[in-house]
């Protein structure tokens, strides 16, 4: 009895369309993946695609700017959109909304901080294994930029982003790269600048001298302990995080 009164109610429940907009979205991405529009042509205008599509303007609008935000396309005003390749950056952008919210929640500046952890140790030992002497001439003008700026708390930070972009760098993974630079960018956001810089800022310097020293050596299990060591510093110094090498207890 109840399987028949279920089937007999959902056969009169018509099935939940997508919005318009969505399908536009899904022919317009196809389209560009089997290169019937390829990169750096331009799509038509939009009133031929209203055409195209049998839609209105809001929709097509509306799916044109969520391609933007793909990266498969970019607009610029008077002109057509023109089709882009996506990039990591385009993927990891698309989610700083959702990191802010995550961010917010408990214990959520904790598993970001992790998360960077995880991957710059990783990061590190890759360095120190298999850059080339190039990539590691482009660590040591990056750590003597470093050096330059300690007195200064504001940029001190900026030369210390650098440092960690030009080691990511020296993975050549722009996957690597492009979780790098929104993991900093979302944890940077949460930090006041320190009161003494001399002090920290020569502290984490050194930090970066030993890094560089176990990379130029090729020691990688040493890399990554100085790496570990150092990010552990720098939530000491600003007091974000605490004993995060540890697994956390459930309450």
């Amino acid at each position: 009895m109840l399987v028949y009164y279920l089937n007999n109610h959902f056969m009169q429940i018509k099935p939940v369309r997508k919005k318009l907009s969505d399908e536009v979205l899904t022919r317009i991405e196809e389209l560009i993946r089997d290169e019937v529009w390829a990169v750096d042509s331009y799509l038509p205008s939009e009133r031929d695609l209203m055409e195209m599509f049998g839609v209105g303007r809001p929709s097509i609008r509306e799916a044109l700017y969520a391609l933007e935000r793909m990266g498969l396309l970019r607009i610029n005003t008077g002109e057509r959109p023109k089709v882009t390749r996506p990039t990591p950056q385009n993927m990891l952008t698309s989610l700083t909304a959702t990191a802010r919210l995550l961010m917010d929640q408990p214990h959520g500046v904790m598993h970001f901080e992790q998360a960077r952890l995880f991957l710059e140790v990783g990061v590190a030992r890759h360095v120190a294994e298999f850059a080339t002497p190039a990539q590691i001439g482009a660590v040591s003008r990056a750590l003597e930029a470093n050096e330059v700026t300690i007195p200064r708390s504001r940029a001190f930070a900026m030369s210390d982003v650098v440092f960690h972009r030009v080691l990511t760098e020296s993975t050549g993974n722009p996957i690597f790269l492009a979780m790098h630079e929104a993991l900093v960018e979302w944890l940077i956001a949460q930090r006041q600048l320190p009161t003494d810089p001399e002090v920290g800022n020569r502290r984490a310097f050194n930090d970066h001298v030993a890094l560089f020293e176990a990379v130029e050596q090729r020691d990688p299990e040493r890399a990554g302990q100085v790496m570990r060591l150092h990010l552990e510093h720098a939530w000491s110094r600003f007091g974000t995080v605490q004993a995060l090498s540890k697994p956390r207890e459930e309450t």
